[in-house]
């Protein structure tokens, strides 16, 4: 879980690593492994683009958490430091991808969420979710930017802060984090994923309505 920071959109609430599609997720698809974009097109029932989405979870966890997807020849100080420059807006991420000999392995990324933030609200979001195992060797570190905090938590154990208030978590973070408590194993939890996808992901879009007193 990633603590973000009060001015950040969903501020000084925990959620999880990720963001926004940018230009630069378009253009590396030739480095894009494991999924081609007519599956990622079939996965997320789009026309076109679906890959963009792939390639921008592989990016913003690892421009937010230091968790990279992906193949490369960059020794870990490289990276640590394309992942500063990333952060600041001095390195896109299509020439950081084709620089560095970057592969992204959107295999390792399992789509199983879709959310849309209800209508009539001022910011609305439509927002996909992926589970993914952690590499190994590797560990995960928040940005000190937008994110303010981080911590591994068991998914009861974050529903259990929310209840108690001792952590802010949103509406779809928390519904997410109710059906991953449900299993008690990572393979289970993937394996679960996998048959989201296969399936076919529902789009969960609550409604706003006004309280009575």
């Amino acid at each position: 879980m990633v603590k973000r920071d009060p001015r950040s959109s969903f501020g000084d609430a925990y959620a999880f690593p990720g963001g926004v599609l940018e230009d630069a997720d378009h253009r590396i698809h030739d480095q894009c492994a494991g999924v081609t974009s007519s599956d990622a097109d079939r996965l997320l029932e789009v026309d076109t683009g679906g890959l963009d989405y792939f390639s921008a979870a592989v990016r913003e966890l690892f421009e937010e958490a230091g968790v990279l997807l992906g193949e490369t020849r960059c020794s870990r100080d490289e990276l640590a430091q394309s992942r500063d420059a990333l952060n600041e807006g001095s390195l896109r991420w299509d020439r950081f991808v084709e620089e560095s000999g970057l592969v992204l392995r959107c295999d390792r990324l399992h789509y199983f969420s879709f959310w849309i933030t209800p209508t009539g609200l001022p910011k609305r979001y439509s927002t996909r979710f992926f589970l993914a195992k952690l590499p190994e060797g590797q560990s995960a570190i928040h940005c000190g930017g937008e994110l303010t905090n981080s911590c591994w938590m068991p998914a009861l154990g974050v529903l259990q802060a929310a209840r108690e208030g001792r952590m802010r978590v949103h509406f779809p973070t928390r519904k997410t984090l109710e059906r991953i408590a449900r299993f008690d194993s990572l393979d289970a939890l993937l394996a679960w994923a996998t048959s989201c996808a296969e399936a076919g992901v529902a789009c969960h879009q609550p409604a706003s309505v006004p309280a009575s007193d």
